[in-house]
C-alpha cells in the first residue's frame, strides 16, 4: 500500500490537538502578580488555600460585577453569554487583564468539553470600533438558522458618560470550533437609545435572540423613572433592528440588568427547551435588579403575536422568586443541545475588601453551573448542579441512621472537608415544638435568619451542617433549616446560611442569607446538598427548591484545618437518615 496523502491542519485544529494532548497553558494576561499583603490585610486572606478549587475562575485578576457592599462605587460589568458549539462549551466573561479591581474590561474566553475542566483562550472581544470604543459590556449569544454564532453586546461610545448602544459580532471562521477570533460588521451599532424615550445610560445587556413570525427578537434591559423595562427589538435580517412600541414587560422595580427570557417544559419535565417560541409552553423572565444586587424571576405566558409577557402570579413582580437567596448575580442561561437541558450560570463577587482583593490578586468566581427545570407545582424552578461535577468526587464517607439530640453535634471525618460535596437527608422526630411564625417576615427571610441565626436555639431547628469549621468551633459557617408554624398550623420551612462566625478576620462582610422552602415537611423529612470549596459554600435545599451561595474567608478553618459537623440546636431529635460526603478533586482550571 502506498503512503497516505499528507493533509495540512487548519491553525485551529493544530491548537485543538495541542490542547488535548498536552493540556492548556492559560493565555489570559499575567501582567500583574499578587502583591505582598499590606499590614492591614490578614495573611490568611492571601492564602492560596482560600482560592477556590473547582469553581470557575481565571488564574488571577478581576472577573464580572462590582464590589458595592463597602460603600465604594464601581461601575459593574455584567457577565456574558455561555454557548455550546461544535462539541465545545464556551464561556465568555468580563475580565480585567491588568488587576483585581474593575476596569480595562475585555471579553475573556474559555472553553470546555464538560463544563468542569476549562481551557483559557485569547480575548474574544475588546474595544476596537466607534460603537464600543469606551467599553465592551455584557450581552448574549445566539445561533442563527444556518448555525452561525452571533454575539449581541452593549458598547460604550462616549468617554464622559456611559452612553450605551447595542452591537453584534460574528466569528471570523465559523469552522473553528474554538471560535478564537471575532469580527464586528460595519453596520454597528444595531440599536441606539432614542432621546426622550430611553435612558441612554441605562440601556444594556441584550438577550439571546429568538425567531418567531418571520422576525428575530431580542430584549434589552432598561429603566424609565423607576420602572424597569425589557425593551423588545425586532429584525428580519439580524442587521437592521427596530424597537417595538411597548416593552415585553415592565414593573416599578428600578433598573433591569441582564434580562433573560426562555421557555421551560411542563411541570417536572427536566428536559430543556431551546430559546424559541414553543406553543403552550411556560416562559421565564429573569432580571438582575441594580437596586438590590439580586436576580429575580417570574413564570408566565408569552404572546408572540403581541410580544407581551404576563406573569402567572399578578403580584409576581413584587413578591419575587429568586434563583439564589445568597451571593449570586447577573446570571445567564443557555440551552445545551448535547444533553437537552437548560443550564444556569451566575456570578459571585467577593465579600472581603478592595484592599484584600488587590493583595490576593484575584476577585470573583462563577457558581457551579446548574441544570434548571419547572417544579411539579409549576410555580417555581428547580436547580441542581450539573451532573458533570460528580466526576470530581473522590472516595465517599457515609453516615446513616444517626440521631442528633437537642444541643448535640458530631463530626464527619475521613475526608478533606475544605473542598467537598455533601448530601444529607434529615428526618425530624416531631414538628409539635415548631415556633409560631411571625407574618411580618413573610417577605423577608433574610431578616428572620439574621434574628434567629444558627446559635439561637429553637423548637424544630436550627439543624444542619457546620462547614469550614475549626476544631474548636471558633470559626464555622452554618447551613441549616428551621421549621415554624403559620397561623393555620401549617409548617413553614426557613433555610439559612449563617456565616457570622465564619472567620476571626476583622472587617469582612458576613451577611446571613435565607429563603423559605416551599416543601411538604409533614413527614419530617428534608434534604440538603452543600458544595464546599475553600471560600464558597453553595447549598441546595429540598432537591433544589431553595439555593444559597455564600462567600466566606476563614482564618484557621482552611486546608486541613477545616472540619465538617452536623448539629442540632432545636428541641426535637433529628435523625441523619443518610449522609454522603466526598472530597472533591481539582479540575483543569484555565491553567491555574
Amino acid at each position: 500500500m502506498g503512503s497516505l496523502p499528507r493533509r495540512l491542519l487548519a491553525p485551529w485544529a493544530v491548537l485543538l490537538l495541542a490542547l488535548q494532548l498536552a493540556g492548556a497553558s492559560h493565555v489570559i494576561h499575567r501582567s500583574l502578580e499578587a502583591t505582598p499583603a499590606p499590614a492591614t490585610v490578614p495573611s490568611s486572606i492571601v492564602s492560596p488555600l482560600l482560592r477556590t478549587g473547582y469553581h470557575f475562575q481565571p488564574p488571577m485578576n478581576w472577573i464580572n460585577g462590582c464590589d458595592c457592599w463597602d460603600g465604594e462605587t464601581h461601575r459593574c460589568q455584567i457577565r456574558t453569554p455561555p454557548l455550546y458549539y461544535k462539541g465545545w462549551y464556551h464561556l465568555f466573561y468580563q475580565y480585567n487583564p491588568k488587576g483585581a479591581v474593575w476596569g480595562n474590561i475585555v471579553w475573556a474566553h474559555s472553553v470546555s468539553r464538560d463544563l468542569i475542566n476549562w481551557i483559557a483562550l485569547e480575548t474574544a472581544i475588546e474595544p476596537s470600533i466607534p460603537s464600543d470604543k469606551h467599553g465592551c459590556w455584557s450581552g448574549s449569544a445566539t445561533l442563527l438558522a444556518d448555525g452561525t454564532p452571533a454575539i449581541l453586546y452593549t458598547g460604550i461610545t462616549r468617554p464622559d458618560i456611559n452612553y450605551q448602544v447595542q452591537n453584534v459580532a460574528f466569528p471570523k471562521n465559523k469552522s473553528d470550533p474554538l471560535l478564537r477570533e471575532w469580527v464586528k460588521p460595519g453596520y454597528n451599532p444595531i440599536a441606539v437609545p432614542e432621546a426622550g424615550v430611553i435612558n441612554a445610560t441605562q440601556f444594556r445587556d441584550p438577550t439571546t435572540a429568538w425567531y418567531a413570525d418571520g422576525q428575530w427578537r431580542m430584549l434589552v434591559g432598561g429603566v424609565w423613572g423607576t420602572r424597569g423595562k425589557a425593551y423588545v427589538y425586532r429584525s428580519r435580517d439580524f442587521k437592521r433592528w427596530g424597537r417595538a412600541k411597548h416593552p415585553l414587560h415592565s414593573a416599578m422595580t428600578g433598573m433591569w440588568e441582564c434580562p433573560d427570557f426562555f421557555p421551560v417544559a411542563g411541570p417536572a419535565q427536566q428536559n430543556g427547551l431551546d430559546t424559541a417560541v414553543v406553543a403552550g409552553a411556560k416562559y421565564v423572565l429573569k432580571n438582575s435588579l441594580d437596586l438590590t444586587r439580586y436576580d429575580y424571576y417570574t413564570i408566565g405566558s408569552y404572546d408572540s403575536k403581541a410580544d407581551r409577557y404576563v406573569p402567572d402570579n399578578p403580584a409576581g413582580d413584587y413578591r419575587r422568586l429568586r434563583y439564589d437567596y445568597g451571593n449570586f448575580y447577573a446570571s445567564k442561561t443557555f440551552y445545551d443541545p448535547a444533553k437537552r437541558r437548560r443550564v444556569l450560570w451566575g456570578w459571585a463577587n467577593e465579600s472581603d475588601s478592595v484592599a484584600d482583593d488587590k493583595a490576593k490578586g484575584w476577585a470573583g468566581i462563577q457558581a457551579i453551573p446548574r441544570k434548571i427545570w419547572l417544579d411539579p407545582s409549576g410555580k417555581q424552578l428547580l436547580q441542581w448542579p450539573v451532573e458533570e461535577v460528580e466526576k470530581l468526587r473522590g472516595k465517599p464517607v457515609t453516615v446513616a441512621g444517626k440521631v442528633v439530640k437537642p444541643g448535640d453535634h458530631f463530626e464527619v471525618t475521613g475526608l478533606g472537608s475544605y473542598q467537598a460535596d455533601v448530601e444529607v437527608s434529615f428526618e425530624v422526630s416531631s414538628l409539635e415544638k415548631a415556633e409560631p411564625f411571625d407574618p411580618a417576615y413573610d417577605n423577608d427571610a433574610q431578616k428572620l435568619c439574621g434574628i434567629k441565626g444558627a446559635d439561637v436555639k429553637g423548637g424544630v431547628g436550627p439543624f444542619g451542617l457546620w462547614v469550614l469549621a475549626s476544631a474548636d468551633l471558633q470559626e464555622k459557617t452554618a447551613v441549616f433549616f428551621r421549621v415554624f408554624k403559620d397561623g393555620y398550623g401549617k409548617p413553614k420551612v426557613l433555610m439559612c446560611t449563617d456565616p457570622t462566625k465564619s472567620s476571626l478576620n476583622p472587617d469582612l462582610y458576613k451577611p446571613t442569607f435565607a429563603g423559605f422552602v416551599d416543601t411538604d415537611i409533614s413527614s419530617g423529612k428534608i434534604s440538603l446538598r452543600s458544595l464546599i470549596d475553600r471560600s464558597v459554600v453553595e447549598s441546595f435545599g429540598a432537591g433544589g427548591k431553595t439555593c444559597i451561595l455564600s462567600r466566606v474567608y476563614p482564618s484557621i478553618a482552611i486546608g486541613k484545618g477545616a472540619h465538617l459537623y452536623v448539629f442540632n440546636n432545636g428541641q426535637a431529635d433529628v435523625k441523619v437518615s443518610h449522609l454522603t460526603a466526598w472530597e472533591m478533586k481539582k479540575p483543569l482550571m484555565n491553567g491555574a
